[in-house]
């Protein structure tokens, strides 16, 4: 299911594959309706579950969907911001974690067993972080497009859903900027405490959010000059994996703020562009609630959970899983004997 798309050299070429996206397969889609129709069981009695299995069916085009090769796809970058201050922890927690995922002891490597399905961590240039987007934009138009091409590499033949996470330490400014940059309002509306600040650590959050945006926002002339200024190279990677699997006919999972953050910037260039992609959970982010009403995205689980890495994305595979074993396996009234619904 690999795309066969030339991998991006510039933004004018990823603005282009906007133009070229497969849509929704409403054939199988309605395969999808009408098995459960004759399922023994009330009419939308296992309620989201029909909705999952239809939307699976829909974006992999075909019926019955299934779910045999899921991959968690975790990007990785360090970001200049990160030297104001924003975080609990140092930057160099990111390089430390990625070793942690390489090594198995994460949180997420535990999930990815959990489903069956396989982890892949991309490093992005962590000795190079981005420029602190205070002071101008954190990317090159060039590097922001090298960055989204390098994330289109994860969908792989025989990869049937894609669940997408990131690692970076101040990404959660990043992902607020980003907001704040594509849909406005004030920083405070999008800004939360992360991995745990203080209230001092909260508005100084706020303040570089705010210096952030208002700094370069001559130049976010549209939501991909938006990703240059404010963004990072895991924030560009996941859009560019997003863009690859709808090409290759991959259904997303997209994790929690930052990584629906990112997934906006498609959004804004073109409001179909994640018809095939839901939301694993919400987090306990302010400005994820706030950001999943304007995609018009209703989270699958809603756990409390703020850890990043793909943790709520890939625990979403279970409910996915759950969602094809019963339109798959339950006995239609037909074959089970059973009276259906009186006229």
């Amino acid at each position: 299911m690999a795309t066969s798309a030339k991998p991006a050299a510039s933004l004018n070429e990823i603005r282009a594959l906007l133009r070229d996206l497969p849509g929704p397969d409403l054939e199988s889609g309605t395969a999808a309706v009408l098995r459960e129709r004759n399922l023994t069981k009330p009419a939308g009695a296992l309620g989201r579950l029909e909705d999952a299995t239809q939307w699976l069916a829909t974006w992999q085009a075909k019926h019955p969907p299934a779910i045999n090769h899921p991959r968690t796809a975790v990007f990785a970058g360090n970001h200049g911001v990160a030297a104001r201050g924003v975080s609990a922890y140092p930057a160099a927690v990111t390089q430390q974690m990625v070793a942690n995922f390489i090594a198995g002891g994460a949180a997420v490597n535990q999930l990815c067993e959990a489903v069956d399905g396989d982890l892949r961590v991309y490093e992005m240039a962590l000795d190079q972080p981005t420029e602190d987007f205070t002071q101008g934009p954190a990317m090159s138009e060039e590097a922001t497009a090298r960055a989204i091409a390098y994330g289109m590499m994860a969908v792989e033949p025989g990869v049937d859903l894609l669940a997408l996470g990131e690692m970076g330490i101040g990404n959660s400014t990043v992902a607020a900027a980003l907001c704040l940059g594509l849909f406005g309002g004030e920083a405070r509306d999008w800004v939360g405490p992360g991995t745990g600040v203080d209230a001092e650590g909260l508005a100084r959050k706020i303040a570089v959010v705010t210096e952030g945006v208002a700094r370069n926002k001559p130049a976010m002339t549209d939501p991909f000059e938006v990703l240059c200024c404010v963004g990072g190279n895991e924030f560009a990677a996941i859009v560019g994996a997003i863009l690859a699997a709808r090409l290759a006919r991959v259904p997303v999972v997209l994790d929690g703020f930052a990584c629906t953050a990112a997934a906006a910037v498609l959004f804004v260039a073109d409001r179909r562009s994640l018809d095939h992609c839901i939301v694993g959970h919400r987090s306990p982010e302010p400005g994820h609630t706030r950001l999943l009403k304007l995609l018009g995205k209703e989270p699958i689980l809603d756990l409390g959970m703020r850890l990043g890495e793909g943790s709520g994305s890939t625990l979403a595979i279970h409910i996915l899983k759950a969602a094809i074993a019963c339109h798959t396996g339950m006995a239609t009234f037909d074959e089970a004997e059973v009276s259906g619904r009186s006229a």
